[in-house]
């Protein structure tokens, strides 16, 4: 199975070429990557500009948010799995952004203006994100646990309909004259036995505990593992009989006659199941909604951050490209080592080159107000970068 694509977001100044013109810009940055990577456009839009501290703190809260964002679509990535049994493929199948592949979703991307309008401020973009992701997660988990607890209770229901003589459903195989009923005195006890163990227990069980009825025992059925047996003692004694069998190894079963008991367990596994059967496909279509709707809003959490970024790392007037990398896990670290060294000016003085002209981070050039450009903990870069995987 095919490891899912690394994505980088690389924000430059489109005045990284002498035309300033975009196109050799964006040119310019795939000639950076190289063969490491495909890039496209990633369109970022225009948003209502704050103050200077409101964008430090939406930054901020931006990163944060992030993070949220992408541990709710690993985690819905995570239920489709599980309703598949664990099966990849099955689940990446209906892994989808709009009905694209994740990486045609990408390389298409448009700001979704009807949905998150533009014309918001970015606070309140932030806000209403904040809400549909935890709208999604909270939707999404309650119905995976419902399937969940259906699934568990109908394992529970099969496993009593074909299990071994001492754990399954004795409804359907006990005969009613099998147990005595109604007797103020006699109690009926029904034993599994291993099959390696039915001697000693023909032998002995007579002798178990006072009050036995003798030659009681009665096979009822057997299976590969055990024989069920009946045995009749005085309710006096019962007690004292269930706990000497079970330290023999022999299981006593709690039993109760029911009239028609074994068809009414019949239709409630039936019942289970068509149960199951309805909420697994609810939980497939939620499933395949939360993971496309919850990764559209990673994606607009990601442009967002792009935008406030650029903002802050490059000012105004506003005049950059934007551009997705798709490469993979262990070529991203080639891809952002030639960004580096391409575009390490853009950082000042913040950045110098060792004696074998490798691009180091220089400490000391490396001011407060530089450090604090590293929103959510990322590693400063010179431009602006992340990156992230969608699974």
């Amino acid at each position: 199975m095919s490891k899912p694509a690394k994505y980088l977001l690389v924000s430059l100044p489109a005045s990284i070429t002498p035309s300033g013109h975009r196109d050799e810009a964006l040119e310019a940055l795939q000639a950076t990557v190289g063969r490491e990577g495909a890039t496209a456009p990633f369109a970022v839009p225009g948003f209502k500009i704050g103050t200077l501290d409101a964008l430090v703190q939406q930054a901020d809260e931006l990163a944060k948010l992030n993070n949220v964002c992408e541990a709710v679509v690993a985690k819905v990535g995570e239920s489709l799995r599980s309703i598949f049994d664990g099966d990849e493929q099955k689940a990446s199948e209906h892994k989808t952004i709009n009905d694209k592949p994740v990486d045609a979703y990408l390389r298409s991307f448009q700001w979704n203006k009807a949905k998150y309008r533009a014309d918001k401020t970015i606070a309140e973009l932030i806000d209403g994100l904040q809400r549909e992701i935890n709208g999604l997660d909270n939707d999404v988990k309650a119905k995976f646990n419902q399937y969940n607890s259906i699934k568990t209770n109908l394992a529970a229901s099969q496993r009593r309909q074909t299990g071994n003589l001492a754990t399954r459903s004795l409804a359907s195989i006990v005969p009613p004259d099998a147990v005595i009923r109604d007797s103020e005195y006699l109690e009926t006890h029904l034993i599994a036995v291993p099959n390696a163990l039915t001697k000693e227990f023909l032998k002995t069980y007579e002798s178990l505990a006072p009050m036995v009825v003798p030659r009681s025992a009665t096979e009822i059925t057997a299976d590969d593992e055990f024989k069920l047996y009946a045995v009749t003692t005085f309710k006096k004694t019962a007690a004292e009989f269930v706990h000497k069998c079970r330290e023999k190894r022999w299981t006593p079963r709690d039993y109760t006659y029911v009239e028609g008991g074994g068809e009414e367990e019949a239709r409630e596994v039936a019942s289970l199941e068509r149960e199951a059967q309805k909420v697994w496909g609810e939980a497939l279509r939620l499933g395949r909604t939360g993971y496309s709707e919850s990764a559209q809003v990673l994606v607009h959490v990601l442009a967002l951050r792009v935008f406030v970024e650029t903002v802050l790392r490059y000012g105004l007037p506003l005049d950059f490209i934007c551009g997705l990398v798709e490469t993979t896990p262990k070529a991203a670290k080639k891809v952002k080592s030639n960004l580096d060294n391409n575009y390490s000016s853009l950082g000042g003085n913040a950045f110098t080159r060792d004696k074998r002209g490798k691009v180091v981070a220089d400490d000391q050039a490396l001011t407060a107000e530089i450090q604090a450009a590293t929103h959510g903990g990322d590693e400063y870069t010179a431009y602006v970068y992340y990156e992230f995987e969608i699974a």
